[in-house]
């Protein structure tokens, strides 16, 4: 499986990792215990989704060495001004005493509290409690604020990302400012995305699924993504995307579904 270089000094991140949104904390140990044993070794959960536990218990108890699971978590909005005491708490749930990649889940500029938060975020980092930081949903501009106004800059940015919303001027700005890009929501969150005509023709052309197409124009794009099923089958299905490739057209016919189309939440509005 493929890795991504997050800072100079090594450090890496599993290009195509396993997110747990929305699954209950049961079902949650249950589908990433069962994803740890399909091959992932990137797991993404967050304070919102209430389910770190859940996650802790399956990856204490996979027999991997923890050094080999790569786990992200994130600071919720309403943490913004307790950072220390949020990732505590964290800890304590997943049963971790470090986290490889700790994320402002959203910037909330509203309440503008997201570049006090981050000072706060840097200082995790250095301590090494977190092996890695960054942000979710930022947006030019917040990101921009940030790195004008701190000392670290985000090693990734996690943002809404699939063939409906490329994201082409976020992507740019991150090559240009050393930044990866991690796409959530990356197959379309089940609004019709795999039903196009599109992704028919590709799946007929290479034998693979329209999930799968999918995950691999992410790959080849250079995305980390974190797709989400809670079947182990499905699980299995987005894990095998490494052993084929999109020539030119395809990603071509991909990129023509662009339609600048969120299908959540507008990060300069949210809190």
């Amino acid at each position: 499986m493929n890795s991504l270089r997050l800072y100079r000094d090594g450090t890496e991140i599993p290009q195509l990792g396993f997110g747990v949104y929305q699954v209950p904390d049961d079902e949650a140990e249950r589908a990433v215990r069962t994803a740890l044993e399909i091959g992932y070794r990137h797991i993404d959960t967050a304070t919102l989704y209430q389910n770190e536990e859940g996650v802790g218990r399956a990856v204490r108890s996979c027999g991997i060495p923890r050094e080999k699971v790569f786990v992200t978590t994130k600071l919720w909005n309403s943490d913004h001004d307790r950072v220390p005491q949020a990732f505590d708490e964290s800890l304590a749930r997943l049963g971790m005493d470090y986290v490889d990649l700790y994320l402002i889940h959203w910037p909330a500029p509203k309440q503008n509290r997201y570049v006090r938060a981050w000072r706060e975020v840097e200082k995790i980092y250095r301590d090494g409690r977190a092996k890695a930081i960054g942000v979710s949903n930022f947006t030019v501009e917040t990101l921009t604020r940030l790195m004008d106004e701190t000392d670290v800059i985000p090693c990734i940015n996690q943002i809404e990302l699939h063939p409906y919303l490329q994201q082409q001027k976020m992507r740019e700005f991150h090559d240009k400012n050393g930044i990866l890009t991690e796409a959530w929501g990356p197959i379309g969150q089940g609004q019709g995305l795999l039903q196009e005509p599109a992704l028919a023709v590709l799946s007929d052309k290479h034998g693979r699924t329209p999930a799968q197409i999918v995950l691999r124009w992410h790959i080849q794009l250079g995305n980390v993504v974190i797709p989400k099923s809670v079947t182990p089958s499905r699980i299995k299905e987005n894990f095998s995307v490494f052993d084929f490739i999109l020539d030119h057209e395809d990603m071509a016919a991909i990129g023509a579904l662009n339609a600048g189309r969120r299908l959540g939440p507008d990060p300069d509005h949210l809190g």
